[in-house]
């Protein structure tokens, strides 16, 4: 009868749990962005209760404050340039008043003659046909792009109440997220000692490889940003956040974007700007990733970039955009867990 009895209880936790999921899955992103931001900045919100340790509310409270002022409104109004920019590069194609026809004569004339070849197999012998298959690319997105402006004012109100949601469960994670841990991990059937230890090792891991992946694709996207603003590139913000979402692929990274722009710079005859921006690609942008995200990270923490790879692109396609975050995560999470099996089960 116990056993009976045992075995509806774990059906109904699982039942429970699952319809309790489907609730809250349409606040999945920003459920799970309070629990990253949490987790960052909880050592932080540490720092604020030792100053008011008889305000934890209020220390939270400021807590989330700083997060809204110093990194949410900041991001907002970067996010905000990068569309602006990426439509006046879309109607000034559009437009016609954006061609790049002799510059890609120009190009196809210093190819060898195999690489001309393919080019020819491949429909792409002229620049007409090269635009007609970049122009069919491109209206598609726009019209992607036109139907979401016609949404805004019914989404509006989604992010509006996403955006709460966000910082309500930020500012409760912050303030009650100890004592909810601690519920959680007497109720998972394992060892309190075990449970911890992976508790902690995924805590330390995840944070490690957020702020690496983060702060990097940040620092390297404004450094890509201020240099071909320099050196006088049309829509440098865009430029820039592309290379801060390139360099969350590890091996290639920003070189997607900096490296095409100085081979264009050198083969349309602006040599000295082409030399300056590889130079700075080599020995500054990528710099910044060999340097910040060890320290960062850490020796401990490190995942391989093969790994990383993977999980972030896999990530990307169960999840989309937020799956950049979720995949790496999840990796994290997979090491920290069997590295402790491991240690548990020595032979």
């Amino acid at each position: 009868m116990q056993d009976v009895e045992d075995k509806t209880l774990l059906f109904l936790v699982v039942a429970v749990s699952l319809a309790f999921g489907w609730v809250l899955w349409p606040f999945y992103g920003a459920i799970l962005w309070a629990i990253i931001l949490a987790i960052l900045f909880e050592p932080l919100y540490r720092r604020m209760l030792r100053s008011m340790p008889r305000w934890p509310s209020l220390a939270a409270l400021a807590t989330v404050v700083i997060i809204v002022v110093m990194v949410l409104v900041p991001l907002g109004v970067i996010a905000n340039l990068v569309i602006q920019e990426a439509i006046a590069v879309h109607q000034r194609l559009q437009s016609g008043e954006l061609t790049f026809a002799a510059d890609f004569d120009r190009i196809r004339e210093m190819l060898p003659v195999w690489m001309t070849n393919l080019l020819g197999r491949l429909g792409l012998e002229s620049f007409a046909a090269l635009r007609e298959k970049l122009w069919a690319a491109l209206m598609e997105s726009g019209d992607l792009l036109a139907g979401q402006a016609i949404n805004i004012g019914q989404t509006t109100l989604n992010f509006v109440l996403s955006l709460f949601v966000m910082l309500y469960l930020l500012f409760f994670l912050l303030n009650h997220g100890k004592g909810l841990s601690a519920s959680i991990v007497d109720a998972i059937p394992l060892r309190a000692g075990l449970l911890q230890t992976i508790a902690s090792k995924s805590t330390v891991a995840i944070r490690a490889i957020l702020k690496g992946t983060l702060l990097v694709a940040l620092v390297q996207g404004a450094l890509g940003g201020l240099i071909l603003w320099l050196l006088g590139f049309n829509a440098p913000v865009l430029w820039g956040g592309l290379m801060a979402v390139f360099s969350l692929l590890p091996i290639w990274g920003t070189a997607l974007v900096w490296v095409p722009a100085a081979v264009y710079l050198l083969v349309t005859g602006a040599i000295w700007q082409g030399i300056v921006l590889f130079a700075f690609g080599v020995l500054v942008i990528s710099m910044v990733d060999n340097i910040l995200r060890p320290i960062l990270i850490g020796h401990d923490t490190k995942i391989p970039d093969s790994l990383v790879l993977i999980s972030t692109l896999g990530g990307i396609v169960m999840f989309g955009a937020n799956g950049f975050v979720i995949g790496p995560v999840i990796a994290a999470i997979f090491i920290a867990v069997w590295t402790v099996f491991s240690a548990s089960n020595p032979r």
